[in-house]
Formats: C-alpha cells, structure tokens, sequence
C-alpha cells in the first residue's frame, strides 16, 4: 500500500481512538510506520534523503517499537507499506500524523495516574518528536533541491548558482 494511504488510515485510527491504550497503541503504529517509511526512503528515495532517512527508521526502531507489548496483539500496519510514490506529500503527511500522535499522547499522560502509562507516553511522545525532527529535515532538504533546481548552473563550478553577471 502506497505511504500517504497508510498515513491516512493512521490518523484515521487515531481520531478514532477513544481509551488510553488504543492512542498508545496508535502513537507506536505511527512509529513503526515511521520506521518503515524512512527504510523505503534510505534504500530507493532522493539520494539527499537516504541519510536522515536511514536515521529516521534507526529512531523510530530504536525504541522496540515493533516489539512493544500494545502492538503484539494486531498487525502492523506499517507492514502493508509498498511504496511512497511522492517523498515530499508523504513526508508533510506523516509529519502531521507526528504531530498528532505527540498531541493525543500529552492528553493521555495528563489524565492518568498510573505511572507506567504514563512514562509509557512519555517515551512514545520522545520517539514522536525524534521522527518529527527527521522528517522536518528531509521536509528541508528536499526544499533545498527544489531551490537549486530552480537555479541556472554556476559555469565555473558545474553546481547550482547565480548566472554570471556583465563583466
């Protein structure tokens, strides 16, 4: 299934998440999707993305997402992923979905008074701001490429660059 679809279908899931343990268990679908986008992208994506990309799924997997206890239950949907046709759109969609998860976690983690739950979400909003980050700067990068394919080459030096000016 192509990355914005899953995307979607994540914040879809959770809006409908109603109980503590279902925004948990979304917030760590949304890591492994995290994970698994950024994977795609380090192994086939623009070149100037395979770094951050390569450091995104090492983030969202470095937590044991895939082994989290809420997730061991059902499937995963970041296992349905065959590809990201547009890296730009499905970065701004899964960073929106970063953001929502980070939101939706702070509320759980305000309103519970059990403890481990409550590190639970702290753990699972520090996983969402990390991938957040990376995604901000792919997100950057690409906007970078996109200026400096907008630019004439620099003659003197084969790169991007202002056009020569009279003499």
């Amino acid at each position: 299934m192509e990355a914005e679809r899953l995307v979607a279908a994540g914040r879809h899931a959770l809006a409908e998440s109603h109980t503590a343990l279902d925004i948990v268990a979304e917030a760590w679908q949304a890591q492994a999707l995290a994970q698994a986008i950024g994977s795609h992208l380090a192994l086939g994506g623009p070149p100037e993305l395979r770094g951050e990309a390569r450091g995104l799924s090492e983030i969202a997997g470095g937590r044991g997402t895939v082994d989290h206890p809420v997730l061991r239950t059902g499937a995963l949907r970041a296992a349905q992923l065959t590809t990201v046709r547009d890296a730009r759109s499905a970065l701004i969609a899964l960073g929106a979905l970063l953001g929502e998860v980070g939101i939706a976690l702070v509320g759980v983690a305000c309103a519970t008074d059990e403890d481990g739950l409550y590190w639970q979400c702290i753990e699972a909003i520090d996983a969402a701001d990390e991938a957040g980050d990376r995604v901000r700067a792919m997100l950057r990068r690409l906007a970078v490429r996109e200026r400096e394919r907008g630019r004439p080459p620099d003659p003197a030096g084969n790169r991007a660059g202002p056009a020569p000016g009279p003499r």
